[in-house]
This record gives structure tokens, C-alpha cells and sequence, in this order.
């Protein structure tokens, strides 16, 4: 089983808010992705799909949208982006799912070897204070992830590898410690795969350790519209 990732596909099927309007790098975004994951991915694989999956404002919207994956190899992951407005109730997401297509929202699922937990993520701290806002919402986040890690624990029976999946980057742009990052290190998190981050922001690493952590960037414009392995 070989496991891949990408994210912030901002699907709209329907051509009502065409991500060309960002710049030509997302031209023909869709049929690329969707060429390379034919040609790299088999049904026993997985990939992982970091949030922001789809422009709809409401879940019966997102469904022409989540089609895009109903014929694509492998079982797929997804959380929620900070975009994914028709994420409504966890029950409502899951219903609409294509086949062999999973939404982690604070809990995890083990697949093999592996083992998958996820939330969403929110800002973190640069040089500036978070707003009050933004504060209270990376504090319920951090619950919320240590939720889905204690469920990835009780679910390790022989060892298995933790892959922590989020939308924002669990880290800012000079990787100090926070919260987040500590909960990954105690939980023995070893992969943690995000995206979120666009444009000039892809300047950071596709690929970083901390702690012996590895930090997969997954934007689909930042890979090129090409899967990343996981390893």
C-alpha cells in the first residue's frame, strides 16, 4: 500500500468560480491531477486529501463536486479546509461521499499498517499575537486535534504509523514551538500532512523534520498538480 497526498483543490464543476481567475498555473488544473493520480495510484493505495476540497456553499452543492473522485483509484481521506463551507454536520459530510472515501473531523481510522486522524487547524502565531478571534479558535483547535491523537492511540495495537492530516500548517513560518507541534511530538505522531498555503507562501518546504516529524506541504498548485508520496 502506497499512500499519496494532495490538497486545495477548490473543485467547481459547475464553472461558477473557475480557479484560472487565480492565474494560469491552475489551467487544466483538474485534468492534470486527475492524469496523475490514474497513472500513479492503485485501488489498495491511498490518498489523502488535506481540505479545501470544494467552493460550495451547502453539502447537496458539494456533491456535483465530490463526484470528481468517485472513479479515481484508491481510498481517499479528506478534512475540512477553512473554504469548505458546505461542511456542515460530520454525518451529513459522510452520507455524501463517494465509495472508499473517508472525512476524519477529530477522530481517526485505521487502514493497514497506518494509522489516519485529522481536524482542520487554524493560524498560528507569528511575530504578532493572534486576534481574540483567531485565539479562541486555534484553542478549540487544539483540542480538537488532541481528540483525533488519543483516538489514533487507542486504535495503535501493533505499532502502526500515525499520520495526522490538517488544512493549516501546524507551524508558522519560522517553525517555533507551539501547542500543536507538542501534541504531535507526545502523541508519536511520525507524518503530518497539510496545505492551506498558496502563491508567494509556497516558499516554504515541501518536505520538512521536526523532531523526527515529517511535514508533508500538500497544495496542489505548490506540487504542480501532481500527487506527493508519502514516505
Amino acid at each position: 500500500m502506497k499512500i499519496f497526498a494532495i490538497s486545495d483543490l477548490h473543485l467547481c464543476i459547475s464553472g461558477a468560480k473557475p480557479m484560472v481567475i487565480f492565474g494560469d498555473g491552475w489551467a487544466n488544473y483538474q485534468e492534470e491531477i486527475k492524469s496523475d493520480w490514474l497513472k500513479n495510484v492503485c485501488d489498495d493505495d491511498v490518498v489523502i486529501v488535506a481540505g479545501d476540497l470544494s467552493w460550495a456553499m451547502h453539502t447537496p452543492e458539494a456533491e456535483q463536486d465530490l463526484a470528481y473522485f468517485e472513479d479515481l483509484p484508491g481510498t481517499k481521506i479528506v478534512v475540512r479546509g477553512n473554504h469548505d463551507y458546505w461542511w456542515k454536520s460530520i454525518s451529513a459530510v459522510r452520507n455524501l461521499l463517494p465509495t472508499k472515501m473517508y472525512a476524519l473531523q477529530n477522530d481517526a481510522i485505521k487502514i493497514g499498517d497506518y494509522i489516519f486522524c485529522g481536524t482542520r487547524g487554524w493560524t498560528v502565531k507569528e511575530k504578532k499575537p493572534l486576534s481574540d478571534e483567531d485565539q479562541k479558535i486555534y484553542n478549540r483547535e487544539v483540542i480538537r486535534l488532541e481528540l483525533a491523537l488519543s483516538t489514533a492511540k487507542s486504535l495503535q495495537t501493533n505499532n502502526e504509523k500515525i499520520i495526522c492530516i490538517m488544512h493549516f500548517p501546524p507551524f508558522n513560518s519560522q517553525r517555533d514551538g507551539n501547542e500543536m507541534l507538542d501534541l504531535m511530538f507526545k502523541y508519536g505522531v511520525d507524518t503530518c500532512v497539510y496545505g492551506h498555503l498558496h502563491g508567494s507562501m509556497g516558499k516554504y518546504e515541501k518536505k520538512v523534520i521536526l523532531n523526527k516529524v515529517k511535514f508533508y506541504l500538500t497544495s496542489c498548485d505548490i506540487l504542480k498538480n501532481q500527487l506527493a508520496t508519502i514516505n
